[in-house]
């Protein structure tokens, strides 16, 4: 009786042993716990495309002188394309800086030098204009006071030839005198400034080595 009783007591001992060890290493739950989620069931959270592509806005260089989507903006879109370097603002800035130098040019009668910037039937008529004006035996006096204007007006892109035409609306600020063979004043005052209007129409082959724009016509 004795001996029986410390084997179950050895038996109590070893179960209670187990139930310890067995909370130790598998831990206790307590109350609902959900069941574990299948992972062939779980959807992937979305993730950004790495190849996204942001387009970007419409070209400011352009729709800052002619409206968006106009024939004038398409032409100033595919001279970019076919020059990319080409800039719309740098264009009107050295067209303000030409129409200063070729005015002033014709203003005194020395078209020479502003030869390379004028197509061959600008400079006939401008040498004519200079030649009638010797003729007759009249100068003019001419200063450039300033620019006040130089705005897109239009724009035209011929694909096959590669040529482009810029026509800008052009006002300027100078005083001008004319004088006959004696020196005398016949028109103009010297000390009066005003404002001369043009209409100019520049070209130039896009993607050409030569980076000069030529005046191929005038108007007001």
């Amino acid at each position: 009786m004795g001996q029986s009783f410390i084997q179950l007591l050895v038996l109590v001992g070893i179960a209670v042993f187990l139930i310890i060890r067995l909370k130790s290493v598998l831990g206790t739950r307590e109350g609902f716990e959900k069941p574990p989620l299948d992972p062939a069931s779980t959807p992937e959270p979305s993730r950004p495309s790495r190849f996204e592509v942001i387009e970007g806005g419409p070209d400011r260089d352009i729709i800052d002188h002619v409206p968006d989507g106009s024939s004038a903006a398409k032409s100033l879109a595919a001279m970019k394309m076919a020059e990319p370097g080409f800039s719309v603002s740098e264009f009107l800035g050295g067209a303000g800086g030409a129409y200063e130098m070729i005015l002033m040019a014709y203003e005194n009668g020395d078209i020479e030098p502003i030869r390379p910037f004028l197509s061959p039937e600008v400079y006939d008529s401008f040498a004519a204009g200079v030649a009638h004006r010797q003729e007759q035996g009249l100068t003019i006096e001419a200063n450039f006071v300033g620019l006040r204007e130089a705005n897109l007006h239009d724009a035209t892109f011929d694909r096959g030839t590669g040529e482009a035409e810029i026509t800008v609306r052009l006002i300027a600020e100078l005083t001008s005198v004319v004088r006959n063979a004696a020196g005398e004043i016949v028109e103009g005052d010297p000390h009066e400034i005003k404002r001369q209007r043009d209409v100019w129409t520049f070209a130039r082959v896009m993607g050409s080595d030569d980076p000069n724009w030529q005046l191929v016509a005038t108007g007001e």
